[in-house]
């Protein structure tokens, strides 16, 4: 398959020239690697006609033990084809040169050579997925919290980033809801606690969309799946076609075997100042994972709720 930009040169340097000649290197042998401009990347690896497209951030690569975007190992464990947008900073994807990127893609009929399609993102990259998506009708989407827009007009209620506020939301690719229309499923993950994720996520309201609720998950419910080994499973299941409320559930519960997830639960909890539920959830807690700390933690919580003799 070949390229569909007419550069593929890379322009960093630093520290960062490790990585990217990694990331071209691979891209060559297995596809392409290509720079979209000074903060934006496309990898791309062509290994089948099942194609994974993530968004994902620089630095998670090069935090990674591989230097590869997560998607990767994803992808070509299972014989995917893999295509990867990866950002240096939040830029939120919103550049002229990704832009130009995915006409390009459209016009060489690109995602007309595979089978499946299904495009991935978490927050802001989740937004990603979803605007982008429009290029590949058809495709499934599956998306932790992601975001509707950072429109001022249509989102003036998130203040979480106000430099994404004065990015461009509305030329192109803009309105993710609305790019997602095309979409033969879309999937939306997200924590009904947390009150602007549940805004966002309810803006993603067509028919074929379908919202699943992780509570006291929090806002970046991709960090706790990939602690709980369960992203790939998501993933996976969600290209199958296969990630209904039923078997989402399935997973869901898996979180009672996460000591992370614990940890979470009980520090929302004694944020929330319900002492009797806190106590309560603590005390199956120490039982369910015998932690020295989970230990210290409810013995604390019993002497400071124990009046005194």
């Amino acid at each position: 398959m070949t390229s569909p930009a007419d550069s593929d040169d890379i322009t960093a340097t630093g520290p960062a020239e490790d990585w990217l000649a990694k990331l071209d290197r691979v891209g060559e042998e297995a596809g392409y690697f290509q720079t979209l401009g000074p903060r934006h990347w496309a990898f791309f690896a062509d290994e089948g006609t099942t194609l994974l497209v993530t968004f994902e951030s620089a630095a998670a690569i090069r935090a990674g033990k591989d230097g590869l975007p997560q998607g990767h190992a994803i992808a070509s464990a299972r014989g995917w084809s893999h295509l990867c947008l990866i950002a240096e900073g939040q830029t939120w994807y919103r550049d002229p040169g990704v832009w130009g990127y995915f006409d390009r893609l459209v016009d060489d009929a690109f995602f007309e050579d595979f089978d499946k399609v299904l495009f991935y993102g978490a927050g802001p990259a989740g937004y990603a997925a979803a605007s982008y998506s429009v290029a590949a009708p058809g495709a499934s989407l599956l998306l932790m919290a992601p975001r509707a827009t950072q429109d001022p007009a249509f989102a003036g209620w998130d203040r979480r980033d106000p430099a994404a506020r004065r990015l461009d939301f509305t030329s192109r690719y803009g309105y993710a809801p609305a790019m997602a229309e095309g979409a033969a499923e879309v999937i939306v993950i997200y924590d009904p606690s947390e009150p602007l994720d549940a805004m966002h996520a309810a803006l993603f309201r067509a028919p074929y969309a379908t919202l699943l609720r992780t509570p006291a998950l929090g806002p970046a419910p991709e960090r706790m799946f990939d602690s709980m080994g369960l992203t790939a499973r998501l993933i996976e299941a969600a290209m199958a076609g296969g990630l209904t409320r039923s078997s989402f559930a399935r997973l869901w519960r898996l979180r009672r075997n996460s000591g992370v997830y614990a940890r979470l639960l009980m520090d929302k909890l004694a944020a929330g100042g319900n002492t009797a539920r806190e106590l309560r959830a603590t005390r199956w807690v120490a039982s369910h994972f015998k932690s020295a700390g989970f230990q210290k933690r409810l013995a604390a919580l019993e002497a400071r709720l124990t009046p005194p003799s």
